[in-house]
Parts: C-alpha cells; structure tokens; sequence
C-alpha cells in the first residue's frame, strides 16, 4: 500500500506518501489540525496529546490521552483519533473548554489544547465517580504562563458527561482493531504483522529491523536524533503479546501491553509494581509505554527495570527456534546490550509467586512526576519472623545497566531485620555500582541516595526506625 486511512475528529482521512518516520504529531499539522503543538518532541510537556480510540474491557472504547509527538502516522492505520479541534466549537465549546476558559486556565494558549486532551481523556474515563478527577491525570501536560491552580480548579469542577454526549457514547461501541499494513518507501519499509509467527518471520528476514511498541523511546531518536530504520516492524497489536495470565507459579505480563493496561489488569496484585506505576513518566507516556520497550532499549535508567529485578522477574524470548526465558538478573550485558539474539523479540515478563510480603520502589528525581530517575531502588523482603529469609534489591541510574544488589542482599539474608543489620546493609549499598557524574545529579550524591534508600525502606515499610 502507498497510503492509510486514519479516522480523525470522526471522518476519516487518506495519508498518502507517508513515511516511516512520518509523526502523527506532524501529519496533523500539515492537515490544518494545528492545535497539536510541539513542546518539547519527546514526550514531557503534553502540547501534542491527542486522544486515540482503544479496546475497553467489556467490548467498548477506551478514549486515551498520547503524545502525538511519539505516534508513528503508520502506526495507526485504520484507528481513530480526536484533537483538541474535534471536542468542540467556539459556538459550542466543551465542558472541559468551558471550565477552562471561564476559570483562567489559560494565558498563552500554547499548552492549552493539550491540557484539554488529558482532562478530557479523564473526563471520559469509564469507571470515574462524577465527582471525583484524578488530578494526576495532568503530570505529562506542562504550563508555563498560566500557572497551575485555574487549570485544577476547572479539572475539579468537572462533574460526569450528559448522557446525550457524543465521545460518551462513542464508548459504547467497539474500538477500530489493529489493521495490517505494509508502507515501502525510499525511506524505509513499514510493516504491521498480524501473528507472531509473521513477525518473527519478518524479524529473520530483516533481523535489523526495530521493533516498536510503544515508540516512546524510538519516536524521541526519530525527532531529535533524525535516526531512520531500514525497517520497522510495528508488534503492538499482536495478540500473542498482549496476554497477561496468572498460574500457580508465575504472573506471565505480555511484552506489548501499555504500562496503563498492565496496571488495570493487576488491579493491585502486585503492590511492587502499583508503587512504581505513578512514578513512571506520565500518563500521557503510560498509555503507550511497554515493559516490552524498557526492556528492549535495556536503558540503565528505565524504571521498570529495578522493579522487576527485586521480582526476580524472567524475560520470555521467542523467535522461530521456539521460546526461552532468561533470567533477568543475567539478561543484560553491557549498555544498553542484552541477551537477545538476532531473530529473538520479547514476547512476555514472568513474575514467580508467590510474591515477597514487603516491598517498596524510592524513585530520585529532580521532580517527583514525569521525570528521568537519578537513582532509582526496588527492594522484596521476606522475613521468618526477626530474621530475613530472602531479600532482593534492584537498582537503576548507578551503573551501564539496571543490576541487582547482590554484596547488599548477602549482608542481609539470615540476618535479624534490627537497625544494626540495616545500617551496615545500608552502608554496603552505597558501595553498589559503579555511579557517576552527570546533569541529574553528582557519584556522591547517588552514593549518599542508595544508603538512604534502605533506611527509608525499614521506616516506612517495616516500622524497623533508623536513627541518623
């Protein structure tokens, strides 16, 4: 095919000539749908969400908030998105426009649109009591005229939609399925298997190609960097990879499920992972993130990574050969170098059970929301009454890859949990890693986050206190 059909503000549109490469963000732009801005191109500031028809849970849709910035235009064919433009009129605004404009929320306006999606997104949110916003649902949008008290004052007055709205209605219906397509262009191929076993074709044929999930560290590389792929293979859509299944053994989290979806569908089973989930990025990056993708880019700063190494969590690797799981406590090599073989993707995460009782996730970040850890510390802890029985303690931002903090967990196993065997613990994990010197923060001060990392932990998290 040499175009794709995309549905936006409800009528659907021929993009034709498309790239690759091409953004959705960029895409729009050109159509005349300027109110998607770019802020920043990856992903912090939410001038470019837009909001994209996805599967609910009972057989509707799901309105969730994107970056637009971090969408590859390919990546959508034959789905649904809606703009700022496509919620209302200056005739007949919407209830999240209205309460914006009549409480101040706006001075510039360039952040505006985007602010608008989010709230929106929330506003439409299936299981949201009337009277209740999850003002978090803003963390990825970024104002820096207004100020941010009109804009929650016109979020909490939000009450639910009439029952005569559109967008609420349209959830009663199912959302656009994943379309297979196919774009070659001088720039690059494009393609959207429709199985596992034609990805993994495809991936043996073109075993360079880059896989994509949910493009949020990809896209940024696409626009800042100017990086372009040979080919690109889209695995978001395949069923195989968005399983999550629990058994006796283990919870089983396929590679390709939003980090938003890997959260509902746990509904709170595994509390390590609940802690994590408000500190990861935004929601706005949420609702494409995959564990899959962090997994991939193997980043020594991706946040899930720490956490699921105090799981003991194993990486599923499946290719034409068959599957198999590989530790995660060996499955990184280097930086941003892996086990994964030429042919192999990440098809799912496995958890075993059961899980350890007391856990707890320290993020160390120059803002506590929508940001790059500086340190980053998971721990599992399971005591035989005083004594630890186990203890796993994973780490990112202190060395060329997430590692686990073996030399700390052996000062602990068999130990008593009292405040002498936590703060010599504590003074072994600062000797953790191999930290530096960067823009986020200073070796010494990493060092000096890592021990107070366990500290805390014991506080807050086993009443054991530590006196400083």
């Amino acid at each position: 095919m040499d175009s794709i059909i995309l549905t936006v503000n409800g009528v659907p549109r021929e993009a034709r000539g498309v790239q690759p490469h091409t953004t959705l963000l960029n895409w729009l732009r050109d159509q005349g749908l300027t109110g998607s801005k770019e802020g920043c191109a990856e992903g912090e500031c939410g001038a470019c969400a837009v909001l994209v028809a996805r599967p609910a849970k009972d057989g509707g849709t799901r309105l969730e908030s994107v970056n637009s910035c971090l969408v590859l235009l390919a990546a959508l064919n034959g789905q649904e998105v809606v703009t700022a433009e496509g919620l209302g009129t200056p005739g007949c605004l919407h209830p999240v426009q209205r309460e914006l404009a009549v409480r101040g929320g706006s001075q510039c306006g360039y952040c505006t649109p985007g602010f608008v999606v989010s709230m929106a997104a929330e506003y439409y949110r299936e299981d949201r009591p009337a009277t209740d916003f999850d003002i978090h649902a803003l963390s990825g949008n970024l104002c820096r005229c207004t100020g941010y008290r009109p804009i929650q004052d016109a979020a909490l007055a939000l009450g639910a939609p009439a029952q005569e709205d559109a967008f609420a209605r349209r959830r009663e219906h199912p959302a656009p399925v994943p379309q297979a397509t196919h774009l070659s262009t001088p720039d690059g191929e494009f393609w959207r298997p429709t199985g596992l076993a034609q990805a993994l074709g495809l991936l043996a044929a073109h075993p360079g190609a880059v896989l994509l999930a949910g493009g949020t560290d990809w896209a940024v590389d696409v626009n800042l960097r100017h990086s372009r792929a040979a080919t690109t293979i889209a695995l978001d859509g395949l069923p195989e990879l968005r399983t999550l299944e629990w058994t006796t053994a283990h919870v089983e989290i396929g590679a390709a499920l939003s980090l938003s979806e890997v959260e509902r569908r746990l509904a709170g089973r595994v509390p390590l992972m609940d802690e994590l989930f408000p500190l990861f990025a935004s929601r706005l990056i949420r609702n494409s993130a995959t564990l899959g993708g962090n997994l991939g880019t193997a980043s020594p700063i991706g946040d899930s990574l720490p956490v699921l190494l105090a799981l003991d969590a194993g990486v599923v690797l499946a290719s034409r050969a068959g599957e198999r799981e590989v530790p995660l406590s060996e499955y990184f090599t280097g930086y941003r170098r892996t086990r994964r073989e030429p042919g192999e993707l990440i098809r799912a995460v496995r958890i075993p059970l059961p899980l350890a009782p007391v856990t707890g996730f320290s993020k160390i970040a120059k803002r506590r929301f929508d940001d790059i850890s500086s340190v980053a510390v998971a721990i599992a802890l399971d005591l035989d009454g005083d004594v630890v029985r186990s203890v796993r303690i994973g780490l990112g931002g202190v060395a060329a890859t997430p590692l686990r903090a073996w030399a700390t967990e052996e000062a602990l196993t068999g130990q008593p949990w009292n405040e002498r065997t936590v703060r010599e613990a504590a003074r072994v994990l600062r000797e953790e890693g191999t930290p530096l010197d960067d823009l986020r923060a200073s070796a010494a001060y990493r060092a000096a986050m890592l021990e107070q990392a366990l500290l805390k932990f014991s506080f807050e998290k086993t009443g054991q206190e530590v006196t400083v």
